[in-house]
C-alpha cells in the first residue's frame, strides 16, 4: 500500500467523522478508525509486515494518517459539545438564573481525626509515632509477646493466616518488639495502626478494626506513671475529666496486667448495647513489660523497665463521636462519613 493509498483512507475517514450528527455517532467512527480492530490501528500493525526498505515511509504515512483522524474526531467533538451547549441556552426553559450544581468536596474520616489527634497528644508527652506491618510472621505476633505454641492465650485471639505461614495481625503490640530491636533505650513509642480477628460482627465488634499501641521503656517506670499518661490522654480528647477504673487482667505480655474500663459516654453509665447494658465500656489493657518481652526485645530486663498499653481506637472513636455501632466505621456509608466534615 502507497502513502497516497493510506493518505486516501485517512481523508475518507476524515469525511465521515465531519458528517457526524451526534456524539454516539462519532464514537462508533472513532472504535471503526482507531479501536482495538480498526481500520488505522490495522495499517499500524501491518507495519511490521512491510519490505524493510519501505517501513519507514509506510510507517510514517500511518502514524500521519493516524494524527489527521485523531485531530478531525476532537475537533468534530468539540463542535457537537459546543452546539448541543448553544441549544440548551436558546431553549426557551433554560433559566441561566438558576444556581449551578456545586461540586462536593470529601471529608476525613473519624478514624483519621482521632488519629492525628492522640498523636498530636503523645507526641507532646515526648513519644515517637512508628507504623509497623499488617502481615506479621508468628514471632512478633506471638512468640516473642510471651505466647508460645500452644497457649491458651492464642484462643483468645482468632486468627487470620495466611498460606505462607504468616498472618494478619491480631493486635498492634508487635510494635513492642520491633521498637525495642531499633531504638536504644530509653525511649517511648505509639504505634496506631489497623488488627484483624476473625470474630463474629455486632454493634460493637469488627473482624477489622483499629488499636493504638503504646510502649515507654527506662530505668524505673511505675503503675503511677501509665495511668497518669492514660488518663491525659483521655482528658484531652474528651475535653473533660472521664471517670475510669483499673481491673486486674491477664495479658501474657505485661506483668502485672490491667483492664483500664471507662464510664460509656454514650450512656452516662446507665447501660446502652455499647457497653453491654453494664455502664463501662473496655476500653484498655496495660501494664508493666513482662521481662521475658522485654529480651525478645533485646533488652537486659535487670537494667530497663517498661509499660505498654494498647487502646481500642476504634471504640474511642465510637466515644468520642456518639457513635452506638462499630460497623458504621467501615461501611463506607456517604451520609455517615458526610456528619465529620
Amino acid at each position: 500500500m502507497t502513502p497516497e493509498q493510506i493518505a486516501a483512507i485517512a481523508q475518507q475517514g476524515v469525511n465521515s467523522i465531519e458528517q457526524a450528527t451526534d456524539e454516539k455517532g462519532l464514537r462508533d467512527l472513532e472504535i471503526q478508525l482507531l479501536g482495538k480492530k480498526g481500520q488505522i490501528t490495522g495499517l499500524t500493525r501491518a507495519i511490521s509486515e512491510a519490505p524493510p526498505q519501505e517501513r519507514g515511509v509506510f510507517g510514517r504515512a500511518v502514524n500521519d494518517a493516524k494524527k489527521t483522524v485523531t485531530q478531525a474526531i476532537e475537533s468534530r467533538r468539540e463542535a457537537l459539545q459546543d452546539s448541543a451547549l448553544q441549544a440548551e441556552l436558546t431553549d426557551f426553559d433554560f433559566d441561566v438564573t438558576l444556581p449551578g450544581i456545586s461540586k462536593s468536596s470529601g471529608t476525613r474520616h473519624p478514624l483519621t481525626l482521632v488519629q492525628e489527634q492522640v498523636e498530636e497528644i503523645f507526641v507532646g508527652m515526648g513519644f515517637y509515632v512508628l507504623d509497623y506491618p499488617e502481615v506479621e510472621d508468628d514471632f512478633h505476633n506471638f512468640e516473642a509477646l510471651n505466647i508460645p505454641k500452644d497457649h491458651p492465650a492464642r484462643d483468645m485471639q482468632d486468627t487470620f493466616w495466611l498460606k505462607d505461614g504468616h498472618l494478619l495481625r491480631t493486635h498492634t503490640s508487635p510494635g513492642q518488639i520491633r521498637a525495642m530491636g531499633e531504638y536504644a533505650p530509653p525511649f517511648r513509642a505509639i504505634f496506631p495502626g489497623k488488627v484483624f480477628r476473625y470474630e463474629a460482627v455486632d454493634a460493637s465488634h469488627e473482624h477489622t478494626f483499629h488499636q493504638i499501641e503504646g510502649l515507654m521503656i527506662d530505668r524505673k517506670v511505675s503503675v503511677a506513671n501509665l495511668i497518669s499518661s492514660m488518663k491525659v490522654m483521655l482528658s484531652q480528647i474528651f475535653g473533660r475529666e472521664v471517670l475510669v477504673r483499673l481491673r486486674p487482667g491477664y495479658f501474657p505480655f505485661v506483668e502485672p496486667g490491667f483492664e483500664l474500663d471507662m464510664n460509656c459516654l454514650l450512656c452516662s453509665g446507665d447501660g446502652c448495647r455499647v457497653c453491654s447494658q453494664s455502664g463501662w465500656v473496655e476500653f484498655l489493657g496495660c501494664g508493666l513489660v513482662h521481662p521475658k518481652v522485654l529480651k525478645a526485645g533485646g533488652l537486659d530486663p535487670e537494667q530497663w523497665q517498661g509499660w505498654a498499653f494498647g487502646v481500642g481506637w476504634s471504640r474511642l472513636v465510637m466515644m468520642r463521636y456518639g457513635i452506638d455501632d462499630i460497623r458504621y466505621l467501615l461501611g463506607g456509608d456517604i451520609r455517615f462519613l458526610k456528619q465529620f466534615g
